[in-house]
């Protein structure tokens, strides 16, 4: 008869294990040396054990299905068409186009490209009735599946205005979008402008939430999928979690309005973290954090390229970023297993955790009125800028690290001859309804102090 290794081992208890490292301490607190707490307020302990948990996070994560995206910025159609065919021949899976202005032409940009039963995402930066018609013929006749990841809200958030519409607010226009089209999701959350603008992992969850059921309380023919832009850090486990927590809690709101709408995650790595100066460890960074997308239930995983802060785009940076994720996906065998952190103690603790922190700061949204509202008189703005600040007091102090940045720099390291692109905050004096929430690295300061010194 067959018995398993274990039976010859008595079961420890987390009691045990807590004296047995006590006694390690050599008569060290236990709580101040080997507990510490997150910008979330968590508490990290330094094991997980069975005896302290209480029930797994209801969520479904299909780690199998994620696929690898490619972002393409179109501004030349020839050169976009060709980027595009170039990037799927070489294991690209889907493809993200941000258009800027509703004259490219759509019907060329995308007539000549392969794209039955593929996902594509149109990142527009307006909101126009005939062209979204356009892509709905185009995605019937190609049988392809479009999304139209429309935000105003965020577009208000990041720019500080509505998009320009004719006649109608943005909310009434993608109404009438919804009804003059069939095939296509309008809807989309720019939760990864959180992330990059310094907010922590609650703020991220419970502002992506607020901001998603907004739509929800004001579009009656909303589509049946809500995508969510997520950033994602190098907190590996945290980053993991949160994605869980962000899915499952939507799952939760969406009920209420109903029960069929889909959470789609389409993520990719933080700028907030990416640095100019030893650029190579940028890929490190990414690659990280394109782990904790995949693992964390992602469904399309958009990855950045190491040197994007400083070069325009280009065919290197481009290859070796989606050679990341074709390593995980096809030699990492990611693409093998759902649900790749159910049973994990700790990850489903910290899903758990932040799910219900989210939650309660959520619900204090609503109770105050709404996102909108708290948009608008600035709160959102403050207690995301309250929370960067935090950070980047860590960064400047060095208790958190950016290796090549603000410990162990290269004095060596030359920058300056090789900017392409200006790599801090633009500043654009202009007439805005809000102060926009703006976007900004960790290592910006210092880096501009090291370009004068060269």
């Amino acid at each position: 008869m067959a018995t398993t290794l274990f039976d010859d081992f008595n079961p420890i208890s987390s009691k045990q294990w807590k004296q047995k490292i006590q006694f390690e301490l050599d008569g060290a607190d236990y709580n101040e040396t080997v507990i510490w707490n997150s910008p979330e307020d968590i508490q990290v302990k330094p094991f997980y054990h069975k005896d302290e948990f209480s029930k797994a996070a209801s969520v479904n994560t299909q780690a199998t299905n994620f696929k690898i995206c490619q972002n393409i910025f179109v501004y030349d159609v020839e050169k976009s068409i060709q980027r595009a065919i170039n990037t799927l021949e070489r294991g690209a899976e889907s493809l993200r186009f941000t258009i800027e202005n509703e004259k490219i032409d759509i019907q060329k940009l995308l007539e000549n490209l392969p794209l039955e039963n593929r996902i594509v995402y149109f990142n527009l930066k307006f909101i126009s009735i005939d062209f979204v018609k356009q892509l709905d013929t185009i995605s019937i006749q190609k049988k392809a599946v479009f999304y139209c990841n429309i935000d105003p809200i965020g577009q208000m958030a990041r720019d500080g205005n509505w998009f320009t519409t004719s006649d109608k607010n943005n909310f009434e226009t993608i109404d009438l979008i919804s009804k003059a089209t069939t095939n296509l999701s309008l809807v989309s959350i720019d939760a990864g402008l959180y992330q990059n603008a310094g907010a922590n992992i609650t703020q991220q969850i419970a502002y992506s939430l607020a901001h998603a059921n907004e739509y929800l309380n004001r579009l009656p023919n909303i589509s049946k999928t809500i995508v969510f832009q997520v950033s994602v850090g190098t907190n590996y486990f945290f980053e993991i979690a949160k994605l869980r927590a962000l899915r499952m809690l939507f799952q939760l709101i969406a009920a209420e309005y109903n029960p069929d709408l889909e959470c789609h995650l389409l993520v990719m790595p933080t700028k907030r973290n990416k640095t100019i100066y030893d650029y190579n460890v940028n890929m490190l960074r990414t690659t990280t954090e394109c782990m904790s997308a995949i693992l964390g239930g992602a469904d399309a995983v958009a990855n950045l390229p190491y040197d994007s802060l400083y070069h325009k785009d280009n065919e290197f940076g481009d290859r070796i970023a989606r050679n990341q994720l074709l390593i995980l996906k096809h030699e990492s065998y990611f693409d093998k297993v759902n649900n790749p952190a159910d049973g994990n103690y700790y990850i489903e603790s910290l899903t758990m955790q932040l799910a219900e922190k989210s939650l309660t700061l959520f619900k204090d949204i609503e109770a105050n009125g709404g996102f909108l509202k708290l948009l608008n008189d600035g709160t959102i703005k403050k207690k995301i800028q309250e929370s960067a600040t935090k950070e980047q007091e860590l960064f400047d102090s060095k208790k958190e690290v950016l290796l090549g940045t603000n410990k162990y720099p290269n004095k060596d390291d030359k920058m300056k001859h090789d900017l392409e692109l200006f790599p801090f905050v633009k500043i654009k004096p202009r007439k805005t309804l809000i102060t926009p929430i703006i976007e900004k690295r960790l290592a910006e300061k210092l880096e501009q102090e090291r370009l004068e010194l060269e």
